[in-house]
């Protein structure tokens, strides 16, 4: 079962064979990050009202915003300059494609046993490896 592995620095680490970077900066990157604002809605794409708009504060927040942009296939994002980007995100099929069976890789910490994945990797590993939607 593919999982999701924390990145890091650490002299030596490596990446497992086949996992793929998912963080910002990659194809897979969530664009809500925090302290700025994300709006997520099925008006994304025309700057109109989205339907949920939030000031990002924490990564819990963050991975929400993620998986509410995935179900529309964007976001808009305020940057610290105050204009506002739409920010166009892959399709579900597109993710199942190029995601599924593999390990994904990011900065975020892993969840302590039991406890929620608050990570936009974790939305994209449901995505890649659930049932089509």
């Amino acid at each position: 079962m593919p999982s999701r592995i924390q990145r890091r620095r650490t002299k030596g680490w490596r990446a497992p064979e086949g996992a793929v970077y998912v963080g910002r900066g990659s194809r897979w990157g969530n664009p809500a990050a925090l302290n700025l604002w994300a709006s997520a809605g099925s008006d994304w794409r025309s700057g109109g009202r989205c339907t949920v708009s939030k000031f990002v504060t924490t990564r819990e927040e963050a991975a929400l915003y993620f998986r509410l942009g995935m179900r529309h296939g964007g976001l808009v994002i305020e940057g610290v300059d105050g204009v506002r980007r739409p920010i166009e995100l892959p399709a579900p099929a597109e993710v199942r494609a190029a995601l599924a069976g593999r390990d994904l890789m990011c900065w975020c910490p892993l969840p302590a046993e039991g406890e929620p994945d608050h990570c936009h990797a974790a939305v994209l590993l449901d995505l890649a490896n659930g049932p089509a939607r």
